[in-house]
């Protein structure tokens, strides 16, 4: 057994000891802005990751440091507020390490959530995208010592995120009157925004969001076995031809588009989760 996972196994032992019996079945991690899905769970349990030995704390603009607990959609559920990113100097091991803690505490689902500039011609500030596979360019986290604990050496990932969520989705955006995208999410390290020569790039590969985020999560989990759905929230333009002489991209306007869309997000979350089979 590996030093990291004994980290992981006391981190998660740390937290069954806050739950108080409640067995979460869905792990939920909130991108930027995107915290009002935390904000709806009921009966939380909030466990600050300053007080979970061997966590590191959230410095990303919009992200919270906790842990919240509780039921959503009438599921026992466990919500991330604030992820950690490979720009803010945190090794793999550290972007990864709460997804193999929730595993470890008996998620089956893992949903992921981003705020993301969008490329393709489509899509407009204010849209939802389903995530429906991606490209990695931030370094695997797999990379060194398989976790025989969690997976196999060579995981597959023909399919990232789940083709019955995906569907469950857009049943239960449909019955909302919600209209959704659909696309490839392409992750680079930041923290500097991409240049319109990259954004044309991204898009020329098959993107069609960009962001900073998620795609390492989503390879620990699928590594683990977990089954995962992802949404980007288009908060911000990221078309080269789109991009005005005098355009900025700004972290805080991103953060604001983010918040105004979090409440449809939420809605959709949690209508998706009373409904999942747990």
């Amino acid at each position: 057994m590996s030093t990291q996972y004994d980290t992981i196994k006391q981190a998660a032992d740390c937290i069954l000891g806050h739950l108080n019996g409640l067995a979460p079945k869905v792990g939920i991690i909130l991108g930027s802005g995107l915290g009002n899905v935390a904000q709806e769970i009921e009966h939380p349990i909030v466990i600050p990751y300053a007080d979970i030995p061997g966590f590191p704390v959230s410095t990303a603009i919009g992200h919270k440091s906790n842990f919240i607990a509780g039921t959503l959609g009438g599921k026992p559920v466990i919500a991330m507020q604030g992820r950690f990113h490979y720009y803010e100097g945190y090794t793999m091991e550290q972007v990864v390490l709460p997804v193999r803690v929730m595993k470890l505490l008996g998620i089956e689902i893992l949903m992921v959530s981003n705020a993301a500039g969008g490329m393709n011609p489509a899509f407009s500030v204010g849209d939802l995208m389903i995530i429906r596979d991606q490209i990695n360019l931030l370094p695997n986290p797999l990379i060194g010592r398989n976790m025989d604990e969690f997976g196999p050496r060579f995981p597959d990932m023909t399919r990232p995120y789940d083709l019955e969520l995906i569907a469950l989705a857009r049943e239960v955006a449909a019955g909302m009157g919600l209209s959704l995208q659909q696309g490839v999410y392409v992750s680079c390290t930041g923290p500097s925004y991409e240049t319109p020569a990259e954004y044309k790039y991204f898009r020329a590969i098959g993107g069609d969001a960009v962001g900073m985020s998620t795609t390492p999560e989503v390879i620990a989990a699928r590594h683990a076995g977990l089954r995962v759905f992802g949404m980007s929230a288009i908060t911000d333009i990221a078309r080269e031809e789109d991009l005005s002489d005098d355009y900025v991209t700004d972290g805080e306007d991103i953060v604001k588009a983010a918040q105004a869309m979090s409440e449809k997000m939420s809605a959709l979350f949690i209508r998706m989760i009373a409904q999942l089979p747990l």
